[in-house]
């Protein structure tokens, strides 16, 4: 017999309306919404689960996570010296620890080809009941060339031998279209939910410069051309505007970062209908500088060079009409799966509350293409739903204390990011 609750609510955010509606309920059946409304008139055995002085969202949605490690102060030695079952280990812990925090669907954006395609089968035993876990949307390992971004032997340059040998390990790191026309179809064939392509530099290797483009036009057009085929989606990690304008004109699905946009981009962006997942948290500390926290990592030094442009780029970025996600790529002071801390960035920066929250609800459904099962609280739409204690419109904390997780109807412990 499937379980039924309902679920009494202080306030509501429903991912569809610009509003929190009070007093308002949810009948959950089984893995679903039955209705939302008030005064609901429920039928059969039902247990009552009280949220009165909580405001409920949908299950939240991360859709920029590397889940593939499993502490923030060991990550650049677990992308090099642990085995890929180690890592695999790390995805499934990661992505349990989001669960607890009222992250019910995350988008693991790839690692090193070295990881192999444990993700996936992460993604399949959760699936399978196995294990608990959000729902995962998965690009194993992300494409890109020698000496790129994607290439963590780059760590091992001071000698090129062993640096040579690890390279030769990555099947998604290679040159030319038909090395990337094959690249695509192998992760399509082995499960992948979509393509993620490395194309600028970084800032968190020390050597490259996040203007730089490390791909051929007919590589790029190449692993768009033939996903689309495929029907998948294709997103790029890019940060400069001539990165982003080239592949929007490409017509690439979306793009992951973009800290160093700018009005043109934007306008190209915008005609093109690309989306973007900005990722505010890794650049924050430049554009919302805390005193009392200040940015000790070794991006510090490479964040502050770019300093003005970062912050006109969150601007631009938050005054545009893209449709914007809400990503994470947590890689220093907290937790891949601390999810929360994105949203005091958004809010920090001026955002509109209801604009964040939709980024991190309805938006990524659409973004990931799931946006007929979940990201909003309707009728027939899975049960995935969370509560948080504080008030999400005031405490730009509001996503660290979480109340309450619900994925496909069944009822999770909540925990509160300490």
């Amino acid at each position: 017999m499937e379980k039924q609750y309902l679920l009494l609510c202080g306030k509501l955010f429903d991912g569809v309306q610009d509003v929190m509606q009070e007093n308002m309920e949810v009948w959950v059946r089984g893995s679903r919404i039955e209705k939302v409304g008030r005064n609901l008139s429920v039928k059969g055995d039902c247990q009552i689960i009280d949220l009165r002085g909580c405001t409920v969202t949908p299950g939240m949605i991360d859709a920029h996570v590397h889940l593939s490690y499993f502490n923030w102060r060991e990550k650049r030695q677990e992308n090099i010296f642990n085995s890929p079952a180690y890592k695999t280990l790390a995805v499934l812990y990661s992505a349990q620890k989001a669960l607890e925090r009222g992250f019910t669907t995350i988008r693991h954006v790839g690692c090193s080809s070295f990881d192999g395609y444990g993700s996936i089968d992460v993604k399949r035993v959760i699936e399978a009941g196995y294990f608990q876990g959000p729902r995962l949307v998965v690009a194993p390992m992300y494409l890109g060339v020698n000496g790129g971004p994607a290439d963590h032997s780059q760590a091992l340059k001071t000698n090129y031998q062993m640096a040579e040998a690890m390279r030769r390990c990555y099947p998604s790191i290679g040159t030319g279209p038909d090395f990337f026309c094959n690249a695509v179809r192998e992760q399509q064939k082995l499960g992948a939910d979509f393509i993620k392509i490395m194309v600028s530099g970084s800032f968190y290797s020390k050597d490259s410069s996040p203007d730089l483009i490390y791909f051929r036009d007919d590589e790029l057009r190449a692993i768009i051309d033939t996903a689309h085929s495929l029907n998948m989606k294709v997103t790029a990690h890019t940060y400069g505007p001539a990165a982003m304008q080239k592949l929007a004109r490409m017509g690439i699905d979306g793009i992951e970062h973009g800290a160093l946009m700018d009005a043109e981009t934007v306008k190209v962006m915008e005609e093109c209908g690309t989306w973007l997942v900005p990722t505010f948290y890794p650049y924050d500390a430049v554009v919302n500088p805390d005193p009392d926290n200040p940015n000790n990592s070794d991006m510090a030094a490479k964040l502050e060079k770019y300093g003005a442009r970062l912050r006109e780029g969150r601007r631009q970025i938050l005054g545009s009409r893209l449709l914007l996600g809400y990503g994470t790529d947590i890689v220093f002071n907290h937790n891949n799966y601390e999810c929360g801390y994105e949203y005091c960035c958004w809010l920090a920066s001026g955002a509109d509350p209801f604009r964040a929250l939709h980024a991190a609800t309805s938006g990524n459904a659409e973004i990931l293409g799931i946006d007929r099962e979940t990201g909003t609280l309707e009728e027939g739409k899975l049960a995935d739903i969370a509560a948080w204690n504080r008030d999400l419109l005031l405490d730009r904390k509001a996503l660290l204390d979480c109340a309450f997780v619900m994925k496909d109807g069944v009822i999770y412990p909540a925990k509160k990011v300490e």
